[in-house]
């Protein structure tokens, strides 16, 4: 594990509080899979001028740095992470009201942003309440459940380039697609959403969310660590049906494993590592493909030393 230079970490402190820099952190507290080894360094940032600051400056000296929500899509290497890691969640997640829009910063976690539509009586992000994402994420990813994803509702996104320069982007110039935007694809941060909702019945907005959130419990293996949803759908299939008619489920390498609830979620039942998370999600790949000749995409991202 490398550590970062001292005039680089001067650099982060003239800009950051010392308080919101942790050294040598275990990412395993920053996952929902509960697993990764220790970042560099780890930053909570929560105000826009840090990132202006910081962002250009690493990549301008080459040192590798990861924007984190709520590491809900994540799998972080046991050997840990050689970069910066840049914290949008507690620190930058307020939400604003006005009128029928929302406007939201990026590391406010979905479920919040969802409860506090409901709570204003507007309808439209019920699906997003179960997604264990932050916005920022939803909207890079255009995270979707039970209907729904982010382009149904996403007006516009503030997001900033490497460069440091801030942009709006409307709603087309997002290139909302399954599982992907221009976020993911131009390598921008989001800073702030605003959604578009519509004027509804808070009780009904309210029965909606509970409903759905039954279908989860019901459905999901929701007891254990794991990053959602492991791979995007493939065209024409359903990836947990392909896993289960392959026979892998509740297929198991150390403390990973297909879930036997529901099989597109490989879990932590415990003390797995990103190696055995890494080698069951390679298993089922080469598996499925050999049986059905079907190519399951990962969802869930890879970041640092496996």
């Amino acid at each position: 594990m490398q550590e970062l230079s001292s005039a680089v970490l001067e650099f982060i402190k003239a800009h950051i509080p010392e308080e919101d820099i942790l050294l040598q952190e275990p990412m395993s507290r920053h996952t929902t899979f509960r697993i990764g080894g220790a970042a560099s360094c780890f930053v909570k940032i929560s105000k826009e001028e840090q990132l202006v600051a910081l962002v250009p400056y690493l990549r301008r000296i080459e040192i590798p740095y990861f924007i984190l929500g709520n590491g809900s899509n994540l799998l972080v290497g046991d050997h840990g992470y050689d970069g910066v890691i840049l914290q949008l969640k507690e620190k930058f997640n307020n939400i604003e009201v006005k009128g029928s829009r929302l406007y939201v910063q990026a590391g406010a976690l979905l479920s919040r942003t969802a409860q506090c539509a409901m709570e204003h009586s507007l309808a439209g992000l019920s699906f997003a309440s179960g997604i264990p994402g932050t916005v920022g994420g939803g909207v890079m990813m255009n995270a979707g459940a039970y209907g729904g994803e982010m382009k149904q509702v996403v007006e516009s996104v503030t997001v900033m380039s490497e460069e440091g320069d801030i942009m709006v982007l409307d709603n087309e110039t997002m290139e909302f697609g399954y599982r992907t935007s221009i976020i993911k694809n131009r390598h921008f941060t989001v800073l702030e959403v605003v959604f578009k909702l519509e004027e509804g019945n808070k009780e009904e907005i309210k029965a909606h969310m509970d409903e759905l959130a039954e279908k989860r419990k019901e459905k999901q293996p929701l007891s254990f660590p794991s990053a959602g949803s492991t791979f995007k759908r493939p065209e024409g299939y359903f990836a947990g049906k392909l896993i289960m008619d392959a026979g892998l489920r509740g297929y198991s390498i150390g403390g990973a494993r297909v879930s036997e609830k529901h099989c597109g979620f490989v879990i932590n039942t415990g003390k797995a590592t990103a190696a055995d998370v890494s080698e069951v999600i390679a298993e089922v790949q080469e598996k499925v493909k050999d049986k059905f000749g079907v190519t399951l995409e990962r969802e869930v991202i890879y970041l640092g030393n496996f």
